[in-house]
């Protein structure tokens, strides 16, 4: 498709992709990448817009070689894969255009775990599951993710500004109320996501 349309077209396709991956990467929901296969290019730069990886033991292999195009990361790449493991290496990594295994990717911090072949979709919910209620209290699993998100790029002061807020936001909801009663009680919290 990219080779059959002009530049104003590729242009609006970029502009979208950023929009649309900012879009799941700010969303209050953790969002989880079960990566089950090779993921390159585009494929890793959604990836990289979810809060974790999770790959599959011998899924495939991972990377950014669009340098081999011609072109650059253009949605999101540049920018997410330094974030995730620093300005050095992600420069090496998009300017060789290699790709490496899931390995290697969670030795860069690029990934969060690899699971096994067997069951790979079963493992993928369980852990998910346990961020959901009655395990976790989903919203403060979700404002812990908008505080790394955005507080991550802003300066400090302003980044512990948004997180007071954040909790202040939390304080009042049911779960808080739950969370804090089960800890004084000596229970297990049950949360409702309220």
């Amino acid at each position: 498709m990219l080779s059959e349309v002009d530049p104003t077209f590729k242009y609006y396709f970029c502009l979208h992709a950023n929009e649309t991956l900012n879009r799941l990467e700010q969303t209050p929901k953790l969002v989880i990448a079960a990566l089950n296969g090779h993921t390159v290019g585009g494929g890793l730069e959604i990836a990289m817009a979810a809060d974790i990886r999770i790959a599959r033991k011998d899924g495939g292999k991972i990377g950014l070689p669009e340098v081999n195009l011609g072109v650059l990361p253009g949605t999101g790449g540049t920018q997410r894969l330094a974030r995730c493991v620093g300005k050095s290496r992600a420069i090496e990594l998009m300017v060789t255009g290699r790709t490496f295994s899931f390995e290697e990717a969670r030795e860069f911090g690029l990934i969060n775990d690899i699971y096994e072949t067997e069951n790979y979709w079963e493992q993928i919910l369980t852990y998910a599951r346990q961020f959901l209620p009655p395990n976790k209290a989903s919203k403060a699993v979700g404002r812990i993710k908008r505080s790394v998100q955005t507080g991550a790029e802003l300066p400090f002061q302003d980044a512990l500004a948004i997180e007071r807020e954040l909790q202040q936001q939390l304080f009042q909801s049911e779960d808080a109320k739950e969370g804090l009663n089960a800890y004084v009680e000596k229970r297990r919290a049950s949360f409702k996501g309220q």
